[in-house]
């Protein structure tokens, strides 16, 4: 056979299958250089990226703004600023379906990776493979703690998402679970995690959205909580009841799936939605008084650097009464009386505000209409002008004529009154007769109203001419319901205030109120001018308004129905208590004058309050 015949070259290859050891060698050798220079790569990648981790053992450092915790005078939360902490809890001392919600639904595996969690990874991947988008994440909760710590210390921003962030992540994540045992990391995740609402860590999110201590939740409650994770604002209970709920039902589920509890306990499970719901509802209420009272902080204490607890005067069964009656009487009289706004605040003898409403809707517009809103107080302001004709000598039954009177080119007149000549101090004023009231201004002067106005509290300019007699100066109404309220206890200076007590979480007393006692009225003049307020309930403008026990108060109009006032007192009650009603256009209304809704809601509260 010729030595270049081809069976001849297929018959001598053959002993080149006896050089496969060589090869199997040759190859263990290649891949043990490969891990050998891709370990000596994964350690200069880590010594590059990994210079600058900040120190993990900041992680049992909580660096944060302060929390601003504002109660009721009973001790209820009312709302949260800033960032909320509660107490540091162990994962150990907590009911193990607790902390298994948010391993259920975060990450099953805690217990099985080493920091990163490849499998996870992996599955994840695939899972966003099929559908084409992003729908579930691969990351730790060791991982995540280690991502918000970097977050934390500003070495990154919340959009970063270069290569040397995720790398420092992945080292940091490692170096954490060789730090700590899982139950630590736990923890430490169960404290720094956010949950919505200005709020960090389980224990805080158990006080803010079910009133009770982290140890003390239910199962229900524990997915609740573990579901803010995925969106706390989408999924809040106090402001989302119902997609909590469906959020909820999905934690359990996967907690059921991953065997953090059993069939039976996933049946027994009873909704709470309408808890839930009742919770949202009162958080709602008495948001323009947290707003006054987080307005006034500062001025009490300077800055704030430190966590603090803010007691206040609000009583939240008031509150509702006040918001559900406001409510009423406004969508039953929006259309045909053509107005769109209103306030209501109502104060103690001392001058503890109770209640107040800034408006038909805080989500729908923040102004305070009861504290920021400056309007012409109408007739209402009469009553300084009375209280200037009793501290000039006066009465209540001294006589003024009630006549046509001339000023110049101006000639004020009554609104719905027939002259008879001469009439008391008292009738004039519980029928806010325009003429007496000029008559008196020009008997005291223009000055001397304005001063009786600041002395009792108003600080808004006013307006040197004889048109004050009739109202056209511009006041807040809870500067008017204090200076009201002056005239109400006997003459005692009032400074309208939300805030009781300040103190910090060790118990530290920043900051206590005390009262005014100081006499801003004479006693005898003071029992007057309320006798004139009286006279206003029982026969005057103001008597369609009966409540129980001994009250008054004084209409107030301005001009082309503007604005629509009623101020009030209750001995009863010992309060007092403003209203207005009108358009923040200025638009007219369409004859709301202070008799008519001011006092119907006036009696309404009054009447709905125990």
């Amino acid at each position: 056979m010729p030595i270049n015949h081809p069976r001849y070259h297929s018959i001598k290859a053959k002993p080149e299958k006896e050089k496969s050891p060589s090869f199997i060698l040759s190859a263990i050798k290649w891949l043990v250089m490969l891990t050998i220079w891709g370990a000596v790569f994964a350690m200069l990648m880590a010594v590059w990226f990994g210079y600058d981790l900040p120190d993990g053992n900041k992680l049992l450092q909580i660096t944060r703004k302060p929390g601003i915790t504002i109660v009721d005078r009973k001790g209820g939360l009312i709302s949260t600023h800033g960032d909320i902490y509660g107490r540091p809890v162990e994962a150990t001392q907590l009911p193990t379906y607790v902390p298994g919600a948010i391993l259920a639904i975060e990450d099953r595996r805690f217990y099985k990776h080493f920091g990163v969690d490849i499998i996870g990874i992996l599955r994840a991947a695939w899972v966003n493979l099929q559908a084409h988008r992003t729908v579930q994440g691969g990351s730790t909760i060791t991982q995540q703690l280690a991502k918000n710590f970097l977050l934390s210390e500003k070495m990154y921003t919340h959009t970063d998402k270069s290569l040397r962030r995720k790398v420092q992540e992945v080292l940091l994540s490692v170096w954490l679970e060789h730090k700590f045992t899982k139950e630590q990391i736990l923890s430490m995740y169960l404290n720094r995690v956010y949950l919505g609402s200005g709020v960090y860590g389980i224990e805080a999110a158990a006080l803010k959205y079910f009133h009770k201590h982290a140890r003390n939740l239910n199962l229900y409650e524990s997915a609740v909580i573990a579901g803010l994770l995925k969106a706390p604002s989408k999924y809040s209970p106090t402001s989302s009841p119902k997609n909590a709920d469906e959020r909820a039902q999905i934690v359990l589920d996967a907690m059921l799936d991953a065997g953090f509890i059993t069939a039976a306990q996933r049946s027994s499970v009873k909704p709470s939605i309408d808890s839930m719901t009742r919770a949202h509802q009162k958080m709602q209420t008495g948001q323009y008084f947290a707003d006054w009272v987080m307005d006034v902080i500062p001025d009490l204490i300077g800055e704030i650097d430190r966590d603090i607890i803010v007691v206040t005067t609000y009583d939240p069964q008031m509150q509702i009464v006040a918001e559900q009656s406001a409510s009423s009487i406004l969508n039953e009289n929006k259309q045909i009386k053509n107005v769109s706004q209103l306030a209501l605040i109502s104060m103690t003898y001392d001058g503890a505000v109770r209640a107040m409403v800034g408006g038909i809707d805080h989500d729908l517009s923040k102004f305070n209409r009861a504290t920021q809103a400056k309007r012409q107080a109408g007739s209402s302001f009469k009553t300084f002008v009375f209280l200037a004709g009793l501290e000039n000598g006066m009465d209540p039954d001294t006589m003024i004529p009630d006549g046509p009177i001339k000023i110049g080119k101006w000639q004020p007149k009554n609104y719905h009154w027939e002259s008879r000549g001469e009439i008391s101090l008292s009738t004039a004023f519980a029928y806010s007769v325009n003429t007496v009231a000029v008559r008196i201004a020009q008997t005291v002067g223009k000055k001397r109203i304005a001063e009786i106005a600041h002395r009792l509290g108003i600080t808004t300019p006013i307006q040197n001419d004889l048109s004050i007699a009739l109202g056209t100066a511009d006041v807040s109404l809870i500067e008017l319901t204090g200076a009201f309220t002056s005239m109400s206890n006997g003459g005692v200076c009032v400074d309208p205030y939300g805030v009781v007590q300040i103190r910090d979480r060790q118990g530290n007393v920043l900051y206590q109120h005390k009262s005014c006692n100081e006499e801003v009225i004479n006693p005898t003049t003071a029992s007057y001018i309320k006798q004139l307020l009286i006279s206003v309930g029982d026969y005057g403008y103001g008597r369609t308004g009966r409540i129980e026990g001994t009250y008054g108060g004084k209409t107030g109009t301005s001009q082309d129905y503007h604005d629509a006032w009623y101020v009030g007192f209750s001995d009863k009650h010992q309060l007092v208590t403003g209203v207005w009603f009108g358009n923040d256009d200025q638009k007219p209304m369409k004859k709301v004058t202070g008799g008519t809704l001011p006092l119907k809601l006036w009696q309404a509260f009054y009447n709905s309050i125990k």
